[in-house]
């Protein structure tokens, strides 16, 4: 099986950019800056193509890199990601083990204010419990992704209108066209601190933007879910608004999506 690492960035060094990841597999880069252009280079045997587009927003971008991919494999990444030696040979590994899965699932290491949800053992992934998974954790099977027509939403993640939640939207619409998802415990690299591109802070805006995603992901469900997850974050996410206040800025969120 071949492997290609999609890498979405901003303002990117595109010469370094290879190094700077470690990648071991071949990898399209898609830039958001400027001005459009292209370059190609080698590193390490691997092809690294470098797309740069005068445009913001990390689904169009991860979109960009999707529709350009050849390879068995696709790995998203991004451009913070440092991976271990050997990466690629153990997600290629990963789906000889497991020859039915449509897409598989790792691990990342990263800072304890960053954490998302780290994978302890094999798992299915099912819609009741998709929504824990950063994109950077996402590898496919190319041909899969494409046979079902599956992209990233344009609405949400950093640079488009509402902050975040394009990751829990595609492996949403992965699952409901009948794709097969594993979690599977392994790590393949860390991800250098840096400055979030789109969090801002518990505050209006976030509460707002995670209305709305619940609207997407849970249609009729969304108020109670809404409800739910207030309920479940107001220890340590409640520190500018209060229970109330987090909870009416999530319903009306669901209620103008």
């Amino acid at each position: 099986m071949t492997l290609q690492t999609l890498v979405s960035g901003v303002e990117l060094n595109t010469a370094t950019v290879a190094s700077d990841m470690k990648l071991d597999s071949d990898a399209i880069v898609i830039n958001q800056t400027d001005h459009f252009g292209y370059d190609e280079y080698k590193y390490n045997n691997h092809k690294i193509c470098c797309y740069s587009f005068k445009e913001r927003g990390v689904g169009l971008s991860r979109n960009n890199a999707l529709l350009r991919a050849d390879s068995d494999l696709i790995l998203f990444s991004d451009e913070d990601i440092v991976y271990d030696e050997g990466y690629a040979s153990r997600i290629c590994a990963a789906y000889e083990q497991y020859p039915d899965a449509d897409m598989i699932l790792v691990n990342i290491r990263v800072a304890p204010d960053r954490a998302t949800y780290c994978i302890r053992k094999p798992m299915r992934v099912h819609l009741w419990n998709c929504g824990r998974y950063a994109t950077y954790s996402f590898s496919c099977k190319r041909e899969s992704i494409h046979k079902a027509n599956i992209t990233f939403h344009l609405l949400f993640g950093g640079g488009a209108r509402y902050s975040n939640g394009e990751d829990s939207l595609f492996i949403e619409e992965c699952l409901k066209k009948g794709l097969k998802i594993y979690a599977l415990p392994i790590e393949i690299g860390e991800e250098k601190p840096r400055p979030s591109t789109w969090f801002t802070g518990y505050n209006e805006k976030y509460f707002y933007d995670r209305g709305v995603l619940y609207k997407y992901l849970y249609r009729r469900m969304a108020v109670p879910m809404c409800m739910v997850y207030v309920f479940r974050k107001r220890k340590w996410m409640l520190t500018e608004l209060s229970f109330k206040q987090a909870l009416s800025l999530m319903l009306k969120g669901v209620k103008e999506a």
